[in-house]
């Protein structure tokens, strides 16, 4: 499959680690996600599911949605 027959939105490649065990994420993703210098990204690895990277963001929304505001932030009568 060419790079012009994947699915819009959607990337998959290889990267290779450097010689101090850092990535470098594609140039098309940087682009597709709006990432550059400076931005933070969440790392999650699990020794069966592997590594991923997230929008910090993105992540915690999604926590907030799952346990509920943070103890003191609700509206207690």
């Amino acid at each position: 499959m060419g790079a012009d027959a994947r699915p819009e939105g959607k990337w998959i490649s290889t990267v290779r680690l450097g010689p101090k065990s850092q990535i470098v994420i594609p140039k098309e993703v940087r682009d597709m996600f709006g990432l550059g210098p400076g931005d933070s990204l969440l790392l999650m690895a699990d020794v069966e599911r592997g590594i991923a990277l997230v929008d910090p963001a993105e992540y915690a929304d999604v926590m907030s949605k799952v346990l509920g505001s943070p103890s003191g932030e609700e509206g207690h009568s």
